[in-house]
């Protein structure tokens, strides 16, 4: 896995995001600290909104932000978002009102929403080869679970010797540290073939995604891991607290078992992904972390709650997580052409926040009113549906190559003509196919 670090380009652009989440990481602890200050006993309250405001700047920005993108080279782009973001964390010590903690949020939110897709479309631009492409997704997704195990410790070590404020400006280095790595690598930015209009560039990518049966099934995988892990995230305070009684160690013990669970997977997954499909792979995590959160409800309604079950549940559903979405930027890289990643890439980010913004206040509400076990079965019922989707859109069989005519073309269009150069017939000549101009919609009966 770490051998694709010897690559400069993609070297430089991991360092560039672990910093960057290392420092957002710290910007979450101090965040929770300032509502406390200015909102006392509200500062839950305070948190939600803001959750609120990142889930819905994710969900509404991401698109319109992956058609203003394409007008600008990348790297310029993915810099001067860096640079905003830092200039938000460099304000936010400054606060004295509840409100413009909400307003801040939603500018570093956007630009995030703006920032995140682009880079990741970065990467398989830089890594071509399918291994090291899967090895870097791998290592992505080692970083983020690092990061979250990391922070906390990072910013209990930094307010011992400063004061909650000053993490802020931590955070602001890193987007600035960022910015100064992706200036220097030489990213490629594609442009479309033919001009089209911004509403036309702004549901391109939703376009392309919810044409694409493997993306669809993608779809259903991603509400599949937010139903999941959406009741770790909500729920696991509430459930070692006050189900448990159980002091706050063991809310720590308990969340780092998802995240050592997310890490094994993230080990593993490129020597699986080496010998299965990433649709076997990808359904047998998800089958994992819906088995694991059902027999944890079973276990509670039989025996009552304990923590090992937890801890154990709560393993798996990481393992299954990390197994759902550590390869989806293949999926996504196989779905389009390099100029319309970003817009896929986009796409998937919209579309997976889209159902956190679903399962995170039912989760919370369900845990709250109806109790433990009867949330884990509602969100779970939501993860089944989801895999059920999943399976029924991405066919078992997904090859790339389909044979295909174009009856609505000319017989001298450049691509017939290009298919006869290479010896096949027009009529029915066979290309790996992604939903374009050409290729509207996927060939029924692929050969």
């Amino acid at each position: 896995m770490f051998s694709v670090l010897r690559n400069r380009g993609f070297r430089h652009m991991f360092a560039a995001q672990l910093i960057a989440i290392l420092g957002t990481g710290l910007a979450t602890v101090a965040l929770g600290l300032i509502a406390y200050d200015l909102a006392g006993a509200d500062a839950a309250m305070v948190l939600g909104v803001a959750l609120t405001i990142k889930m819905v700047s994710y969900v509404t920005l991401a698109p319109i932000a992956a058609a203003l993108a394409t007008q600008f080279p990348r790297r310029s782009w993915l810099v001067g978002l860096d640079i905003l973001r830092a200039l938000v964390a460099l304000a936010l010590p400054f606060v004295t009102e509840i409100w413009q903690i909400y307003v801040l949020i939603f500018v570093m939110q956007a630009s995030s929403a703006g920032f995140t897709p682009a880079f990741q479309a970065s990467i398989p631009d830089i890594l071509t080869d399918e291994e090291d492409y899967t090895n870097a997704l791998s290592l992505s997704r080692l970083a983020y679970d690092i990061e979250s195990l990391l922070s906390p410790s990072l910013a209990a070590l930094l307010l011992t010797l400063v004061a909650a404020n000053s993490l802020f400006f931590g955070t602001a280095i890193g987007f600035i540290a960022s910015a100064l790595l992706v200036v220097s690598v030489t990213l490629p930015s594609p442009k479309p073939s033919a001009r089209k209009g911004f509403y036309e560039r702004t549901t391109l990518g939703i376009r392309i995604y919810l044409k694409t049966p493997r993306l669809r099934g993608l779809l259903g995988l991603s509400a599949v891991a937010a139903a999941t892990s959406a009741i770790v995230i909500i729920n696991t305070v509430v459930i070692i607290r006050s189900e448990l009684g159980l002091p706050e160690s063991s809310v720590a013990l308990a969340l780092a078992a998802f995240g050592a669970g997310s890490m094994l997977a993230a080990l593993f997954l490129p020597r699986l992904l080496a010998k299965m499909q990433d649709r076997s792979v990808m359904i047998t995590g998800a089958m994992i972390a819906i088995s694991a959160q059902g027999l944890l409800a079973a276990y509670t309604q039989l025996f009552g709650p304990a923590l090992e079950p937890v801890l154990i549940s709560w393993f798996l559903s990481g393992l299954g997580y990390s197994t759902i979405f550590t390869p989806s930027g293949r999926l996504l890289k196989r779905s389009a052409h390099p100029e319309d990643r970003p817009a896929v890439f986009a796409a998937q980010f919209t579309l997976s926040h889209g159902c956190w913004l679903i399962t995170y206040p039912l989760t919370g509400w369900s845990m709250t009113v109806l109790g433990m076990v009867p949330s884990l079965l509602l969100l779970n019922g939501l993860a089944i549906c989801g895999l059920i989707y999943a399976r029924s859109q991405w066919p078992a069989d997904d090859p790339e190559v389909f044979a295909h005519d174009h009856p609505e073309l000319p017989a001298d269009h450049p691509h017939l003509a290009a298919t006869r150069q290479a010896g096949q017939d027009p009529k029915g000549h066979e290309h790996a196919v992604v939903i374009d101009a050409l290729h509207k919609n996927y060939p029924s009966r692929p050969d």
